[in-house]
């Protein structure tokens, strides 16, 4: 049986399919934007995986994310309590651009006039303030319907503690309103910050009907298909869910395929004796760059969509990533004072770079690669779609070349120099500004086009070593395969540490466990064999703002826990601070609960599994071609070698060009370049050119 997963990025749909037996098929197709799931069926059918022989899908998107920042949900309402109405779009008062005098704030998702107040108050123990109105109510959500609206969230003051009225509340809307798509605020997070919590809920009743809508799409497909196993989607902070929690919970799956590449380098990164390393994924539209420390992703437990200025805070845990607009297809572009600029905008997967020959005109970095040699006409993609050489001089002439009055080559060299820039901030800002010297980490380059890059990003932060993993062009998907199901949860629990009782923690910390539990049930997949739990408790300092999660033992907490647990978050104050203090008091601020549960996995890549690995075979590799190696060397005669032809073990000194199906490695003068017994490349980067 097969285990199957599939990243849909902006310009490319990548397959990876996995035997029992360890053996890979994979494939990578132009990604379809007018249906997704018809691009996800055709690399099924491309590489031959036979979904009546297959166990288990595995599924990353992007259409949650670019449903928010192109603002194409749909129509939703928000209710909240009597007085919050404008909570949601107050925000918090700080402007964190300061000296931008256009600044703006967040455009919320649901305007004014859509959102509505209900007579109800909770405190924030829990106890009933104000009961809720529920003819009041009745007449709000038959009011709402009325407008047309899709998607109602729900978002009561201090539901956190106590959810009864949103529960009340819910009941109301599925028998007045049962069409709408509907969120409650504590079934997606019971943490307090109102705004957060409201934005939280927000987003996810605004992108609820349109992922829903696919994933049904996409099931149906593989249903008529004969697929009869399990769905399983990839969630932004590490892991996947399962098809029901992700229809219902959306805005889990926010970073869905980035993710995954990022668990899939910690992983490969580790197993090669590197733990520290440093994720980087350029793809079609934007790169993607994330720290991993001893063998882990780090997690953030809020994010904002489109970016801290202006985006939306979602106050879920989220691998912590950087992206930036630079990929293979960044459009390059001069701004209004003669400036050549690249990105953000990319040509995506229609019309695509002007090389590709699918109408597009404008020049990209992809354009800008191939005429550097640095790609091969005849060899994209394993020789299937072959690259205009004339079609990319042509653009870069017309854009770049003659506005600026230089010759073809030197724009291009100008396009792969900005977008390198852009991507080497990225670089620094999980590293350098984090207190982190990039020279203690190794870098793992994926990606279609991470690999062209990623040697001379790390010659300027003088990374020591590059990995390019197997299967670079679909590290993404792959990633997914290597992934278990996991479930977040967090109650916040405001109390004095020193004098809370230890059965009031211990039984809140059943009820998260309860629900995990639950959440991660088998559902008649054999393929799920173990679970993992990871409990932890918010603990700051009284007068502080924000807390250090402290890791338990185990599951349970009693009095004799208290002592050691304070002790221990002193330590990590110390450790990510500088500084504590055992003399001040403590405050309990929440309860963390992460459950895991291990998916059986297949024997590790055979080094021979190739079998399906294109429906094209790698055109034939030229013995040289004049590629451009920098400023200092410039065009000079490379050796071009095909990586199937590198075996274990093998060895070679750059300048050198290394092709494979989904993507090119471009290897630096002086650097070497080892095949790992696994049949990683592991390329020891030059300390200073000769």
């Amino acid at each position: 049986m097969l285990r199957v997963a599939v990243d849909i990025g902006g310009t490319f749909t990548d397959l990876v399919a996995q035997d029992e037996l360890g053996r890979v098929a994979v494939a990578k197709v132009l990604t379809t934007p007018l249906d997704h799931s018809e691009g996800v069926m055709n690399a099924i059918a491309k590489a031959g995986a036979d979904p009546r022989d297959t166990a288990l899908f595995l599924h990353g998107s992007t259409i949650a994310i670019n449903t928010v920042i192109e603002r194409k949900g749909v129509k939703t309402a928000l209710i909240t309590t009597r007085g919050f109405r404008d909570v949601y779009e107050i925000g918090r008062s700080n402007r964190p651009d300061a000296y931008n005098l256009f600044f703006e704030r967040p455009v919320p998702l649901v305007p004014r006039s859509l959102r509505r107040e209900v007579t109800e108050r909770m405190t924030a123990r829990g106890e009933i303030h104000t009961p809720l109105n529920r003819a009041e109510a009745t007449a709000v959500v038959a009011e709402l319907k009325n407008s047309g609206v899709q998607s109602i969230a729900v978002c009561l003051l201090h539901s956190y503690a106590n959810p009864a009225h949103e529960e009340a509340l819910g009941e109301i809307i599925a028998s007045v309103y049962p069409e709408a798509y509907l969120t409650l605020s504590h079934r997606v997070l019971r943490e307090y910050r109102e705004y957060e919590r409201t934005s939280t809920t927000a987003v996810n009743a605004y992108v609820g009907p349109v992922v829903a809508r696919y994933l049904g799409s996409l099931r149906e497909h593989l249903r008529r298909q004969g697929f009869s196993g399990e769905v399983l989607v990839m969630q932004s902070g590490g892991g996947v869910m399962s098809l029901p929690t992700a229809v219902q919970m959306p805005v889990r799956m926010m970073e869905s395929g980035p993710v995954a590449g990022v668990i899939g380098a910690a992983k490969v990164a580790s197993a090669l004796g590197h733990p520290q390393a440093i994720s980087f994924d350029m793809g079609g539209t934007t790169a993607k760059v994330s720290l991993t420390r001893n063998g882990n992703a780090e997690i953030s437990n809020h994010y904002y969509i489109g970016g801290y200025n202006t985006g939306h805070p979602v106050m879920l845990p989220v691998v912590d990533i950087v992206e930036v607009g630079s990929g293979g297809g960044s459009i390059a572009w001069l701004d209004g004072a003669g400036g050549l600029k690249v990105g953000p905008v990319s040509s995506g997967a229609l019309p695509g770079p002007a090389c590709y020959g699918l109408g597009g005109t404008k020049p990209t970095v992809t354009d800008a690669n191939l005429i550097l040699g640095r790609l091969a006409e005849e060899s994209f993609l394993g020789g299937e779609m072959r690259l205009d050489r004339t079609a990319a001089t042509a653009a870069v002439q017309k854009h770049v070349a003659g506005p600026l009055e230089m010759d073809v080559n030197q724009a291009a060299v100008a396009i792969v120099r900005i977008a390198n820039a852009h991507m080497a901030l990225a670089l620094r800002a999980v590293s350098v500004e984090r207190g982190q010297d990039p020279r203690d980490f190794c870098l793992v380059a994926s990606g279609g086009a991470g690999p062209l890059h990623g040697c001379t990003l790390a010659r300027e932060l003088k990374i020591p070593l590059v990995i390019i993993p197997r299967l670079p062009g679909q590290f993404s998907a792959w990633g997914m395969l290597a992934c278990d199901l996991r479930q977040d949860y967090v109650q916040t629990m405001l109390r004095d540490y020193a004098t809370v009782m230890p059965e009031e923690i211990q039984s809140a910390l059943t009820e998260l466990l309860n629900a995990g539990l639950a959440a991660l049930g088998d559902g008649g997949n054999a393929n799920v064999t173990a679970s993992a739990i990871d409990c932890r408790l918010d603990l700051r300092y009284r007068g502080q703002e924000y807390t250090v999660a402290v890791p338990l033992a185990g599951t349970s907490f009693t009095g004799a826990d208290r002592e050691p647990v304070g002790a221990r978050f002193h330590e990590l104050h110390q450790l990510l601070y500088g500084h504590a203090a055992p003399e001040e008091a403590l405050e309990l601020v929440g309860l963390r609960v992460t459950v895991h549960r291990d998916i059986e996995k297949a024997s590790s890549f055979a080094a021979d599994a190739n079998f399906g690995l294109d429906a094209h075979p790698t055109a034939a590799a030229q013995p040289q071609r004049k590629v451009y190696m920098g400023e200092r060397h410039g065009f000079l005669d490379t050796p071009v070698c095909r990586r199937a032809d590198l075996s274990p073990g093998a060895k070679l000194d750059g300048p050198a060009i290394i092709e494979e199906p989904a993507s090119t490695t471009v290897v630096l003068p002086y650097d070497h370049v080892e095949v790992a017994r696994t049949g990683e490349l592991v390329i020891e980067i030059a300390r200073e050119e000769e």
